[in-house]
């Protein structure tokens, strides 16, 4: 009888043992890194268009405080550079994108694949 409880002791301290690593790894990750949306979740962003760091990439910052880089082949983003807008599409794992390239880079903001833009204002105020 004592082996027994002994044995299921065992067995409870390890398994409140693995959950609370478990439970640590997940507080140690960035609140950024969670927020992320999954790569080809759509997304739509209301907020200030900007020009991206990169040639041919745009920016955008939602209400939330959220910042997100913008391509397109269909909206013509450039015609409403520093327009408030409504851009929907896809995220993309620019990791993905880049995996030719050696250097690691720290991912800033999110990147989106613009599929539909809706002008709101003529400025941004």
């Amino acid at each position: 009888m004592k082996f027994t409880t002994l044995r299921l002791l065992w067995i409870g301290i390890l398994s409140l043992g693995l959950c609370g690593s478990g439970w640590a790894q997940a507080q140690r990750q960035k609140p950024k890194d969670r927020d992320k949306a999954p790569a080809g979740k759509t997304v739509t962003v209301t907020g200030c268009l900007q020009k991206g760091d990169e040639p041919g990439e745009y920016s955008i910052k939602g209400a939330d405080g959220k910042e997100y880089g913008l391509r397109s082949t269909t909206a013509k983003l450039a015609d409403h550079l520093n327009h408030k807008v409504t851009v929907a599409g896809k995220t993309v794992n620019e990791r993905e994108k880049r995996e030719g390239n050696k250097k690691e880079e720290k991912e800033e903001h999110e990147h989106l694949n613009v599929t539909s833009l809706k002008m709101i204002s003529n400025s941004c105020n």
